[in-house]
């Protein structure tokens, strides 16, 4: 193999990892190793008076520091709840005369990074510290590369993986090094399971849609395009879950929920990754009056399991998820923030408002793309405390049901926290005539060159005519709710791996060249 592109840690690691194998220890044996303790057990239930129950500890961990006093040593070794001192004395591992174990094997071939497992028990240092006194070490993993060396100066830590572009490519080193980022990951699972459980336990139904689909229906979106070779057919990747969600409902499902990964060939920045995650339920014979009810409540029991309070700290901002939350009309909130009542305008009128307040007025956006544009970029975020913006125009809602008494609007709502969109939910449409009219009014869109209309869908419209009851339904933005909760600023803070340009290796340029 060359080493021609390795560093000097990198080529000395492999060395050992050759004195290993001489030595006849595997450094990355087959056997499992039995663990019977994790960190945080042992730290939080050590004490004179429990010690009899940490007299046999079997634990395993990366080493994260090693410091070496001659014939003994500490080291702290790091498991999945945290991390732990060891004490590791030459003449306890090595009773006999052969030292090799300890004089070789630990002091020499060993490195930070390197994972083992350690028998021994539970014991309390003179400075007091809970450490694992070890009888026997076995190396399981030798690390070939080495971690990034935290520095400090000034008082202040500084590492690589503070840098965005190690951060987000080689996320499994920043977890190792960054104990808060497992943090928001573990908070993102209590989160969901926080969701489901409540679903569940109101009497919902977790189901699986397509992700391939022959028609990109459901939203407003840019879709990735595929080729299926066998039925020789273009397919796209989901942009939403909706319309099959409501074919549920049709086949006499109540309430009907997923988790949908789904993908929109768009711009990325701190709140748009091309691949997300949403929560869609859907449940019938209910209206966005009771959705906006059962929103407000899940949000604050989500709060409440992951903070143990409806206070969260985001930023600078605390933000309250106590209910009930705010309800505000677009159309006061835009005559709120800017002065103006577009309620009663045409086209051209709002082009003009648009003008007016330097807002962005494509000349393939239709009335409800401006108004959407006059709200988003003048009134948005000004909402940081959780508020329901409803009763949205016609023109920007064809998949939602007509307002029962405001003519021109439609029964429609967007939660907004923090200044961002965090839901978006409708009475739905359920009449095929006036769903069927949406669509085509969306393909007039289309064929102005708005390229996020929406595609008509005649399967759903065929679902349709056999008849939908009355249902509410809303998708949630699960990354973006994660991020208010766990205070993160940027969507790829709460995604294990965001989408980033492919990584260009050393030589690969060179090759692409010639080729």
């Amino acid at each position: 193999m060359s080493t021609q592109h390795l560093s000097e840690q990198e080529i000395i690691r492999r060395e050992k990892r050759i004195e290993l194998e001489k030595l006849g220890i595997n450094p990355y044996p087959p056997e499992a190793f039995p663990v019977t303790h994790t960190a945080a057990q042992i730290r939080n239930n050590f004490s004179e008076e429990t010690k009899d129950q940490f007299a046999d500890i079997s634990f395993a961990g990366r080493i994260m520091s090693i410091r070496d006093m001659g014939k003994a040593s500490f080291a702290v070794l790091q498991d999945n709840t945290g991390r732990i001192q060891i004490y590791v004395k030459r003449d306890d591992i090595c009773p006999g005369e052969d030292k090799t174990l300890y004089n070789t094997v630990w002091k020499k071939l060993l490195d930070i990074g390197d994972i083992i497992g350690v028998k021994g028990y539970g014991f309390i240092t003179k400075t007091g510290e809970i450490s694992i006194h070890v009888s026997s070490f076995t190396v399981l993993s030798k690390s070939l590369k080495p971690l990034p060396v935290v520095k400090e100066a000034d008082g202040q830590s500084f590492d690589a993986v503070t840098d965005p572009e190690f951060k987000y490519r080689q996320r499994y080193v920043d977890l190792i090094i960054n104990p808060q980022v497992k943090d928001t990951f573990i908070k993102r699972t209590v989160m969901i399971n926080t969701i489901r459980e409540y679903l569940n336990n109101h009497g919902a139904l977790e189901v699986d849609t397509p992700v391939l689909q022959s028609i990109p229906g459901g939203a407003a979106a840019r879709p990735f395009i595929t080729h299926h070779n066998a039925l020789d057919i273009p397919l796209y990747l989901r942009i939403a879950n909706e319309l099959y969600l409501k074919r549920l409902i049709v086949g006499g499902f109540d309430w009907v929920y997923e988790f949908s990964r789904n993908f929109r060939n768009e711009g990325m920045d701190r709140t748009h990754n091309p691949e997300f995650t949403i929560l869609e339920f859907y449940v019938a014979y209910k209206d966005y009056f009771w959705m906006m009810n059962t929103t407000e409540a899940l949000l604050e029991k989500v709060a409440v399991a992951m903070h143990n309070t409806t206070d969260v700290q985001v930023g600078d901002k605390t933000i309250s998820f106590k209910t009930p939350f705010k309800r505000v009309s677009i159309y006061d909130a835009i005559k709120e923030h800017t002065g103006i009542d577009v309620s009663a305008m045409n086209e051209d009128e709002l082009r003009a408002v648009c003008k007016q307040l330097h807002v962005e007025n494509k000349p393939n956006m239709g009335k409800g793309k401006l108004i959407d544009s006059i709200f988003g970029e003048k009134c948005e975020h000004h909402y940081i405390q959780p508020t329901f913006i409803t009763d949205y125009p016609v023109e920007m809602s064809p998949l939602t049901k007509k307002h029962r008494e405001k003519a021109g609007l439609v029964e429609r709502f967007e939660l907004m926290i923090n200044g961002k969109e965090i839901a978006n939910a409708y009475s739905e449409l359920n009449d095929p005539i006036d769903q069927r009219e949406r669509f085509e009014e969306q393909l007039k869109l289309m064929e102005r060159g708005d390229d996020e209309a929406m595609f008509i869908d005649h399967d759903f419209l065929r679902a349709l005519e056999y008849g939908m009851p009355p249902t509410a339904g809303i998708g949630i933005g699960i990354d973006r709710l994660c991020m208010l909760l766990t205070n993160q600023a940027s969507i790829q803070d709460v995604l294990f791996f965001p989408q980033m340009r492919p990584e260009k290796r050393e030589g690969e340029a060179q090759a692409i060249q010639e080729s």
